[in-house]
């Protein structure tokens, strides 16, 4: 491999310290993913008439989701026997490991919670809505793992290539960047999905979307990766790519329910 076409990322995942406090990428690009999302979905609350108090209950609820379900997804997908030989570490956020998977399936949890205590707002209402702000803020969060020069790249020799020097000197895809663009385009496909058709939306057509996009990419993307916990190691997929399957057959099984109500009305009409 030539060293020499390989880009070298040497950046300190901390941006200043202030004594023991340190601000860091991670946390910064995390909590713009969090503001950014607020912001997308105020305008839609306020575009189809939601109340201010619908949308901070909303926040609160996809915050906790997000983080109880990132955490724990990482805990027991990838290194179970370490937490439960140790369960006082789950608690241990600030060591890092948080899982995507994890905090979809905590956001979908949180968010059925949500539907049950609000009136107005439906199940596929809500879900159809949040993905577009959840979509940006996976596209920052992995902007955040690029800082962190975390989740790396399998070694490469494409002209791409990123040395992350806080790993090894060994040239690598920039895999963090393959999945930040994916997200980004998965992103403004929803944006403009919606906007083209606001409430008259499917239900199920944009989660659905979401759904078996995301995780497509991130399939596709797992193969270029390198392995995040050792019992990956041989293994014809890894861990990611097998939770990755059940997303992506509900996201089609969405996109066919909402397609098919939409013909319906349409005949009706």
């Amino acid at each position: 491999m030539n060293l020499l076409a390989s880009i070298t990322w040497n950046i300190s995942p901390e941006i200043f310290k202030i004594g023991p406090v340190a601000v860091r990428w991670y946390g910064l690009l995390f909590a713009l993913g969090f503001i950014v999302g607020y912001q997308i979905m105020q305008r839609i609350f306020i575009a189809e008439k939601k109340t201010q108090k619908d949308l901070e209950a909303l926040t609160m609820t996809m915050i906790i989701g997000t983080v109880v379900g990132a955490r724990l997804g990482h805990c027991f997908f990838y290194e179970p026997s370490h937490y439960l030989a140790n369960p006082l570490e789950i608690l241990m956020v600030w060591k890092g490991g948080l899982a995507s998977h994890g905090a979809g399936v905590g956001i979908f949890l949180s968010l059925l919670y949500y539907v049950r205590t609000r009136k107005g707002i439906t199940t596929f209402w809500i879900f159809d809505r949040v993905v577009i702000g959840i979509a940006l803020a996976a596209f920052f969060v992995r902007l955040g793992n690029f800082f962190n020069s975390e989740i790396v790249g399998k070694p490469a020799s494409v002209a791409w290539s990123v040395i992350f020097t806080r790993v090894d000197l060994v040239p690598r895809h920039p895999s963090q960047l393959y999945e930040a663009t994916a997200y980004l385009t998965v992103f403004l496909i929803l944006f403009f999905m919606y906007r083209k058709l606001k409430s008259e939306t499917p239900p199920g057509l944009l989660v659905g979307t979401f759904l078996s996009m995301v995780f497509g990419f991130r399939f596709i993307i797992e193969f270029f990766k390198d392995v995040q916990v050792d019992f990956e190691r041989g293994m014809t997929l890894d861990m990611g790519q097998y939770l990755s399957i059940p997303f992506v057959i509900m996201g089609l099984i969405f996109i066919i329910m909402a397609l098919k109500k939409k013909q319906n009305i349409n005949i009706s009409k």
